[in-house]
């Protein structure tokens, strides 16, 4: 398979699997859950399947102390992106709060322009000029109600926190380490801000019921442990931006189990919004297959 087709379709993967999210979280808010017991238990049933993998494929736990570091660090960003994304559902509706999440490519490449003097070719801004017109366009909220504004700070805040990871895990020395042991220590170290938070434990609530710890577990699963594979392999192949900019398929499934399953609006400017989002995903998609029809090599992530 082609190096850059394996980096697209592993960056889909990942959007798909982060957008559903909503799918098996608001269940468990409707259990009475809170959100940190509700994140505890995403973690910790994600960082065992992963150490079981891990066990399967005999791959050594070993990291080194300079690797610690940046590990934990990476685990607090993903961890704290986490958290205001789902403090975020509570102000509004999960397929807005998720839509408006899609800020961080734009943060992706603002930042790796900044810091990193990543040069921008015409067909990358045009995706993300047709990714902001489609968040534009899914922006008001019911009845077109302005949104909460805690809600939507919330929402930038994760934003932020997710688009640093994305670029910690591509230029760091990380890049190296296979994903399963990063995806691993990440959860790990970034499960610690909700043991804190629950007071170590003495907060934890119960899962009260035998569906809603199957929506945990899947929780773990689709949203956090394939996720989090599948962009670190995608940013391995792509690099940072084009796996960010792929991200516009999280709002898209988001919005689909929000209609589909909790009574959220599906309108006219929703569908265009939507369109207008996919094209944006398609065109990057077109770029990375140009160079296999013509011969040159792309520029990805060089300075």
């Amino acid at each position: 398979m082609d190096h850059q087709f394996k980096g697209v379709s592993y960056g889909a993967i990942a959007a798909i699997s982060y957008g559903m999210n909503p799918l098996f979280t608001l269940p468990l808010y409707a259990g009475g859950m809170k959100v940190d017991s509700v994140l505890f238990y995403r973690y910790v049933f994600a960082i065992l399947a992963l150490a079981a993998l891990m066990k399967i494929k005999k791959e050594s736990f070993k990291i080194t102390l300079q690797e610690t570091f940046i590990l934990l660090i990476i685990g607090l960003l993903f961890s704290s992106s986490s958290l205001c994304l789902f403090q975020s559902y509570r102000y509004m509706d999960a397929g807005i709060a998720s839509t408006i999440l899609f800020i961080y490519p734009v943060m992706v490449a603002v930042l790796m322009g900044l810091f990193f003097k990543e040069r921008l070719s015409w067909s990358t801004i045009g995706s993300l000029m047709l990714t902001l017109i489609g968040i534009g366009l899914l922006y008001k909220g019911k009845n077109g109600q302005p949104l909460s504004t805690v809600g939507i700070v919330l929402v930038l805040l994760s934003s932020l926190a997710y688009a640093i990871y994305i670029i910690g895990v591509n230029r760091s020395s990380l890049r190296q380490m296979s994903g399963l042991k990063l995806t691993f220590y990440a959860l790990l170290f970034g499960s610690s801000i909700y043991l804190v938070r629950l007071h170590f434990g003495t907060d934890l609530q119960p899962i009260p019921s035998a569906d809603l710890w199957a929506c945990a577990i899947a929780l773990a699963i689709f949203p956090t442990v394939i996720s989090l594979l599948f962009t670190t392999l995608s940013a391995h192949h792509i690099g940072s931006t084009p796996t960010a900019i792929l991200g516009a398929l999280e709002p898209v499934t988001a919005l689909f189990f929000g209609v589909l399953l909790f009574n959220e609006q599906l309108t006219l400017r929703i569908l265009l919004g939507i369109f207008t989002i996919l094209s944006g995903v398609s065109l990057i998609v077109l770029k990375k297959e140009k160079p296999k029809k013509t011969g040159v090599m792309l520029e990805i992530n060089k300075k």
